[in-house]
């Protein structure tokens, strides 16, 4: 297969995939190589997202290294055989990967359960809000470059729409409601805004107050897309240098287990409406 040019997390994620299963056999590369009559340079490429992989080649090392999760295997297949012309890619030249890598996350995944503590999520941000908030941005952006920004932010939010869109839930701090970006029309817009979204019937949003008390990782806001198996959910975290995507399956089951606690502290979504409802007329 030819090498491939900046891949994308989503692409080498197959890779990943792909040595963890050789991994998981017990196998060196040089046992590997072996045992599918191809080399070591071949499969650390490939492995590493360098080297593209067919669907086919997926079913051959997935069965030489006696890997019997179908659903598993079918799902890295679709993957490798991933072609077209995503939406986001018309951005490619514009932003950096982080926020690419994340709207093609979004839009293959089978859920998707998110923690803010700061910011409304970005799926839910209403297009006042999301301009606010690049305007606070250090150093300033270009005027050209918080409009890319801003047009790539509202388009994520059409994963919203699809068919099969996925189901979401967002679990927002007291404090992110509360935060003011712009002014206080822009802020009872945005809570409003949310209110409507949060109609949806594939959109549960669930308020965290302050009253709930602390909580794991109150330091960042996370995310957590499931894929078409669990073994290929994804976490990313916001970072100062920003979006981190995470895959190990300790780190996996460790954010499963943070969000559970989170979403147990929160409102239910009946009276999270209502405690966005009373933040608005404080506003």
């Amino acid at each position: 297969m030819p090498p491939r040019k900046a891949p994308t997390a989503r692409q080498c994620r197959v890779g990943i995939e792909l040595r963890k299963m050789r991994q998981n056999a017990g196998l060196a590369l040089a046992e590997a190589a072996a045992l599918l009559s191809t080399d070591r340079t071949t499969i650390s490429n490939t492995e590493s997202g360098r080297f593209g992989v067919s669907g086919d080649r997926v079913r051959t090392w997935a069965a030489g290294y006696a890997c019997a999760d179908e659903a598993y295997v079918e799902a890295l297949v679709a993957m490798a055989e991933e072609r077209g012309h995503g939406w986001w890619e018309d951005y490619r030249n514009e932003l950096t990967s982080g926020p690419l890598d994340l709207a093609e996350l979004e839009h293959h995944a089978a859920g998707i359960r998110s923690v803010q503590l700061m910011h409304m999520p970005g799926l839910l941000q209403s297009e006042d809000y999301a301009r606010a908030v690049f305007a606070e941005a250090v150093p300033e952006l270009p005027l050209a470059r918080r409009r890319r920004l801003l047009s790539h932010r509202l388009k994520r939010r059409d994963v919203l729409d699809r068919e099969a869109a996925p189901t979401c839930t967002f679990l927002i701090h007291e404090a992110a409601l509360r935060m003011v970006y712009g002014d206080s029309g822009v802020a009872r817009g945005q809570l409003a805004y949310l209110l409507r979204e949060s109609e949806r019937d594939n959109v549960i949003v669930r308020v965290v107050p302050f009253a709930a008390g602390g909580f794991p990782e109150t330091g960042s806001s996370t995310h957590y897309v499931y894929g078409p198996v669990p073994q290929l959910d994804t976490v990313q975290t916001d970072t100062a240098t920003g979006p981190a995507f995470l895959d190990a399956e300790t780190r996996l089951a460790n954010y499963r287990a943070t969000m559970d606690r989170v979403e147990g502290l929160s409102l239910d979504p009946r009276k999270s409406r209502d405690f966005i409802r009373e933040i608005a007329q404080q506003v």
